[in-house]
């Protein structure tokens, strides 16, 4: 089996995050998508919400899709690192391949990464292209591991988290309303989250 490793904060999940996992599997590049929502301690990340919250909110948006899970190995008390991630799923799932899902924005600077460099030769990357970076720089940037990188027919659109909680900070419910699963709006409304 193929498996696909989603890392992110998540900070909320919005549907977007669901639609990306959803084509890679009609699209046959995995068969099944684990959600890994990065942990508090990780501190690059700044007003994420508690780890429970935010896991509570993907099990919401996942609902009862068989091919998603979520993984809480980076809910630790201390900052994991994707390598660390990926050597996990590997060990836990040592007969299925493990792919990880990233954006160009990540792929960009993959090489800043602790053990960066390695993550790109031992892993397969599934790439997900974002109207803001051109791939083909990459590519040439990363020409040892092409084999690893496979570039996916998935665009991710401008839709961010960060939009999603300015606009509950300013009460504009009605235009986020659209861009959450509904048991996700539903959850952040009755908690008042992020406002």
């Amino acid at each position: 089996m193929r498996i696909g490793i989603f890392g992110g904060s998540f900070n909320p999940p919005h549907k977007r995050h669901k639609e990306i996992a959803q084509e890679l599997i009609r699209n046959h590049y995995v068969d099944e998508i684990i959600f890994v929502p990065t942990g508090t301690k990780y501190e690059y990340k700044s007003n994420l919400l508690s780890n429970e919250k935010r896991l509570t909110m993907i099990k919401l948006m996942i609902g009862q899709d068989q091919n998603m899970k979520v993984s809480t190995y980076e809910l630790q008390d201390k900052v994991v690192y994707t390598y660390q991630t990926l050597e996990h799923f590997t060990r836990k799932y040592p007969h299925d391949e493990i792919y990880f899902i990233c954006g160009t924005d990540n792929l960009s600077y993959i090489d800043k990464w602790k053990h960066g460099n390695e993550l790109l030769k031992k892993y397969k990357f599934l790439i997900i292209k974002r109207s803001t970076h051109n791939i083909e720089p990459l590519l040439e940037k990363y020409k040892d591991y092409r084999d690893h990188i496979i570039i996916t027919n998935i665009e991710e659109d401008t839709l961010s988290s960060s939009e999603i909680r300015v606009k509950l900070k300013n009460k504009q419910l009605e235009e986020i309303k659209m861009l959450l699963d509904s048991r996700v709006y539903q959850y952040i409304v009755k908690n008042k989250l992020y406002s």
